[in-house]
């Protein structure tokens, strides 16, 4: 089989030839059709995460271990499967849900492989999609297609289902007004699933005026340019305050923060509302000082969402096969094209999802 490797640490990807694995047990073999390019593996390509105050952390403290197949959002058809095997046959086009857990912490017991304590997450901790073919440990991490377009079903299994997991935990106090920070990938998609199950107005805020059409089709009621006033001080004319008023002067309800950047936490900081709700999703990086009386005063939470579990990438599936919601895909590449599809990504030459098609 064909794949891309990443070696090292900002080294350039390296594709090469190797034995194409044999399914056993309960192993599946899929042919990958598509396979969605995320951050996550940008950052497991630049070999870790900004932690800011100068630390790094690096993904070989996590357990990643170099070379590795990156890729974890993987569609595709099954090649072979193993003797166990049951519910799944040749030929079935699948989604491959690639959180995979030990099987044994508390998080996994109760289904939520993808807070596992000791992850062995596709792409990341074991050779994931940059690869005409990928073998799954076990055929309950797949999710039939019936019907999903390939391309647009590659995000279901990271980014739309992280924006669907950030999206339930922003529902949970019924905003009138939820603001989305990021009109990227991920941002779209909350938009979109926002739309589909929640009451809220949709705000939708970003840097760049060209994602903001985008954003609107996609079901926001307003957009803001953080840049517009070249400021995000909270004075009169400023984005904070333009968010504020949109909001009828209290500010949204919840705030789902795609970028999680010092500066992009301050604005949603900002503008939420008391008894507000308050989503950190993005790895952008970085830290930050925050008033820690204004947290109990205003009586706010503030949490993270992480992808989610497999139930919520199947309910996701539903939503695309109904219609509710459309992933944008942007861009496509060829496997030889791995390393510019991250250098795209990287660069923020990318609306939408890009996906390689191997």
């Amino acid at each position: 089989m064909k794949s891309a490797r990443i070696t090292g640490p900002n080294e350039p990807l390296a594709v090469s030839e190797s034995e194409t694995p044999k399914p056993q047990g309960n192993q599946v073999l899929v042919r990958v059709k598509s396979v969605g390019v995320c951050h996550s593996d940008l950052h497991l390509w630049e070999g870790g995460y900004d932690l800011g105050d100068g630390q790094f952390m690096k993904v070989t403290d996590r357990g990643v271990k170099y070379p590795v197949i990156p890729g974890h959002e993987i569609v595709g058809s099954v090649e072979g499967i193993g003797d166990d095997v049951s519910g799944i046959k040749t030929g079935d086009e699948v989604l491959v849900f690639p959180w995979i857990g030990c099987g044994e912490c508390p998080a996994c017991k109760v289904g939520d492989e993808n807070l596992c304590d000791t992850p062995k997450s596709m792409g990341v901790f074991q050779d994931g999609g940059y690869s005409d073919y990928a073998l799954i440990p076990h055929f309950k991490y797949l999710a039939k297609l019936d019907g999903v377009d390939p391309d647009s079903a590659t995000s279901l299994a990271c980014s739309g289902l992280t924006a669907y997991n950030a999206v339930k935990k922003a529902n949970s106090n019924s905003p009138e007004f939820l603001l989305i920070i990021g009109a990227g990938g991920l941002g779209l998609m909350a938009i979109q699933i926002a739309k589909a199950i929640t009451k809220a107005k949709i705000i939708c805020i970003d840097n760049d005026d060209k994602r903001f059409d985008t954003a609107k089709k996609m079901g926001a009621d307003f957009v803001v340019n953080t840049n517009v006033v070249g400021s995000l001080s909270s004075g009169t004319g400023s984005p904070i305050q333009k968010i504020i008023s949109i909001c009828n002067g209290k500010g949204p309800d919840s705030v789902i923060d795609f970028v999680n950047a010092p500066q992009t936490v301050k604005v949603a900081l900002g503008v939420l509302r008391k008894r507000g709700n308050l989503v950190l999703v993005g790895l952008f990086g970085g830290s930050l000082e925050i008033s820690l009386v204004s947290i109990p005063l205003k009586s706010i939470m503030i949490q993270g969402a992480y992808t989610g579990n497999y139930t919520d990438m199947v309910e996701l599936l539903d939503l695309a096969r109904e219609g509710v919601i459309n992933p944008v895909i942007s861009k496509h590449y060829s496997l030889d094209q791995a390393n510019n599809a991250l250098e795209d990504l990287k660069a923020r030459k990318i609306i939408g999802r890009a996906v390689i098609n191997p």
